[in-house]
């Protein structure tokens, strides 16, 4: 961490300058200068009274947020095969998030095993081919450019009914895959 530039970034978002910020602390601006240039480090009396004075403390400017990944790519799926069907984890870990894209692909024919009634809800959106969503018994169907919607109270799956390969997002809420 650099602290010099930290302090200079909260002094110049309180619009002080280093001799404002200086007298709030009885130190000098020229202090203040080699603080914020790195060429001496303060007490951990005159940082408490420098950061007081920007309307921090020690614990909020020490504590640093993890950034947040944002964007994942194609190398970053997990995969797993299985009995004519491909997920894709396209989020990996997303099993600590509160939903879970997975891209599937369907094999003619294949199916996802049965999904026993949960908590959540289930959306997915066809890419490619056509699909019967198995919910509670009832089939509804959805072809290339449809999506779904239902609640996981009843028991579900999903069954490529046509005569090639299906793929489609689905997500989950809360992580059940």
């Amino acid at each position: 961490m650099e602290l010099g530039a930290k302090i200079k970034e909260m002094r110049l978002q309180k619009n002080l300058t280093q001799e404002e910020l200086a007298d709030r602390c009885e130190l000098t601006k020229g202090y203040i200068s080699q603080l914020e240039n790195d060429l001496t480090s303060p007490s951990i009396a005159t940082l408490i009274d420098l950061l007081n004075a920007l309307g921090s403390n020690l614990s909020d400017f020490f504590h640093e947020e993890a950034e947040e990944k944002i964007v994942f790519t194609a190398e970053e799926y997990i995969e797993k095969r299985s009995e004519g069907m491909l997920l894709s984890w396209v989020i990996p870990n997303a099993q600590k998030n509160m939903m879970e894209p997975v891209l599937v692909e369907l094999e003619a024919g294949a199916q996802t095993q049965a999904d026993f009634p949960h908590e959540g809800e289930e959306f997915g959106y066809v890419l490619e081919g056509r699909l019967d969503i198995v919910t509670g018994g009832k089939s509804h169907l959805a072809k290339k450019g449809d999506s779904f919607y239902f609640t996981a109270s009843k028991e579900h799956h999903i069954v490529n009914k046509g005569k090639s390969r299906a793929k489609f997002i689905w997500i989950s809420t809360p992580p059940n895959f």
